[in-house]
């Protein structure tokens, strides 16, 4: 898996959906706003980037709209069929002893 690091945060790239992913347009488009989530989904949608963030299942802060086992639905049912995407998952930070 291919590992990306953006703003100091590292992410593991999960899926790239017919090579989605691009670092500069990604980062372009991330801002702190995505710090918290575990996962970032990006779709590319009529030619521009939309990004999504997602919680892991046992994330007390997962809803419905934000829960990762959700991801698929979203994009079958929110995003144009068979776009570009791809899904970026949070790298936990190693505690340090």
């Amino acid at each position: 898996m291919k590992k990306v690091e953006v703003e100091g945060r590292e992410y593991e790239l999960i899926e790239d959906y017919k090579n989605g992913f691009d670092l500069e347009e990604f980062t372009s488009h991330y801002t702190d706003f995505y710090y918290d989530y575990d996962y970032i989904v990006g779709d590319i949608s009529y030619g521009k980037l939309r990004l999504k963030g997602f919680y892991d299942s046992k994330n007390k802060k997962a809803k419905e709209i934000n829960n990762y086992k959700n991801i698929k639905k979203y994009l079958s049912e929110d995003c144009p069929t068979e776009c570009k995407h791809f899904i970026l998952k949070k790298v936990e930070e190693q505690e340090t002893k």
